[in-house]
């Protein structure tokens, strides 16, 4: 499959998930009064949002480049990663509130076998579904992707530590409950912020990573009729980049072949992952 495939599946997968996730959490969490279950519910109504946003943001990206959008749709993914973020943030904020007021009330819960289930059950599907999103978001280097990988791994950390929550409730520990709640709302704010940024960043035009700029660098300098390469400028289409750089070349050479020298190094650039597209300038020294 390629990328856009593959981020269709992931989103599908984790919105069937996340749903099922829900069902268990919530039934059990309500019975049993558990802040911590009861969080990690609303965290997973949370989820099925961003499974959602992810699916669609997807789609629209996986849109070609038209007469009103030339170089593709691309930035949807970022436009829906915001979404995503925003939606964090919010349940988390709500998340802390609760979890705050139940821990100055002293809220107690019903120690159940099935709280201990449904954390296990839980751990097993997010699990499941960060390795396999890891690897796409790892592979097509895919932002909506990074944001579900991300989120179901914060979803095997707070679910651990609900689990532990649980069992200490077994030696009447119920405060150690409301502190969890509280931290699993403060991590799903840390990671709504830091997806936020990202996002944000590319939507700003954020110039392309030090790293790529080397490289392109490196290329123009192989090539032993460049002089010298000046204004590296680019901008995000997407998860790719439109580069423009200017290069200085001999002035004696014909017109003939300084375009063919710009547009062999053209090719080259083009030929990076991050790169969509090259345009060169090419002035006489």
């Amino acid at each position: 499959m390629d990328r856009y495939a593959s981020t269709k599946v992931a989103g599908i997968l984790g919105i069937l998930g996340n749903i099922f996730l829900l069902f268990i959490k919530s039934i059990i969490g309500l019975a049993s009064n558990s802040q911590a279950m009861i969080a990690d519910a609303a965290n997973s109504a949370s989820d099925i949002f961003a499974s959602l946003m992810t699916f669609i943001g997807n789609k629209i990206a996986s849109e070609p480049g038209d007469k009103t959008h030339n170089f593709g749709h691309g930035k949807a993914e970022y436009i829906f990663s915001l979404f995503i973020s925003i939606s964090m943030i919010l349940v988390a904020t709500k998340l802390l509130y609760d979890s705050v007021f139940s821990l100055i009330e002293q809220s107690e819960f019903t120690f159940s076998w099935f709280l201990i289930a449904v954390c296990i059950i839980t751990i097993i599907v997010k699990f499941s579904l960060f390795i396999y999103t890891g690897k796409l978001a790892k592979k097509y280097n895919n932002i909506l992707l990074d944001a579900n990988m991300k989120d179901h791994r914060n979803d095997c950390i707070v679910s651990t530590f609900t689990l532990i929550s649980i069992i200490l409730s077994i030696f009447k520990i119920y405060w150690f409950d409301g502190i969890v709640g509280i931290g699993i709302s403060i991590w799903i704010c840390y990671t709504g912020v830091k997806i936020l940024i990202e996002s944000c960043n590319v939507l700003m035009d954020i110039s392309i990573d030090n790293e790529t700029e080397k490289l392109i660098l490196d290329l123009a300098h192989s090539y032993k009729d460049i002089k010298k390469v000046d204004d590296i400028s680019s901008i995000p289409v997407g998860y790719q980049y439109i580069v423009v750089l200017t290069i200085y070349i001999d002035g004696n050479i014909s017109t003939f072949e300084s375009h063919d020298l710009a547009d062999s190094l053209e090719k080259d650039i083009s030929k990076l992952e991050k790169i969509h597209s090259t345009i060169i300038h090419v002035n006489p020294v």
